[in-house]
């Protein structure tokens, strides 16, 4: 396998790409079920939720995999640019007066946000007596970052 792909690295990388567009189609597809923005906002977070915690390892992998200081591929980097298109686009939707600089810092705030809640989620890392749930915690993060955004 490595000789196909040209090294262990580029391998792993081509078992992101394909993990990023799992993770694409279904964000597209929630995405489609829904009303409004507001609401596809929060189906795309809570879609990326659940996609961690169906798929753990490989979800980790996406974070985790280092380019070893080579140059990311074009090609995954049009994975990236779609999905963090995604979330900029229903911000756009959401608030079009804010200029482009402001939704996307602010959607990098909610991925921040999203992920960081994802990550404690998947890795049962809250430190509670009581289960918590991390789509409950990212409902609450996005509502409250929307009233004052």
């Amino acid at each position: 396998m490595v000789n196909i792909f040209g090294s262990y690295n580029l391998l792993l990388l081509h078992a992101v790409a394909r993990t990023v567009d799992e993770l694409s189609e279904e964000s597209r597809q929630v995405i489609e079920k829904t009303d409004n923005a507001e609401q596809a906002l929060y189906a795309l977070a809570i879609c990326y939720h659940d996609f961690a915690k169906k798929y753990p390892y490989r979800w980790q992998l996406i974070f985790e995999h280092n380019m070893n200081g080579d140059q990311l591929p074009e090609w995954q980097s049009q994975r990236i640019d779609g999905m963090t298109g995604m979330l900029e686009h229903l911000l756009s939707e959401l608030r079009p007066e804010r200029s482009p600089a402001d939704v996307m810092k602010a959607s990098r705030v909610l991925w921040a946000g999203v992920h960081g809640i994802t990550l404690l989620s998947v890795d049962d890392k809250f430190f509670t007596s009581e289960p918590i749930d991390g789509s409950v915690l990212i409902k609450d993060l996005i509502s409250n970052y929307l009233k004052s955004w």
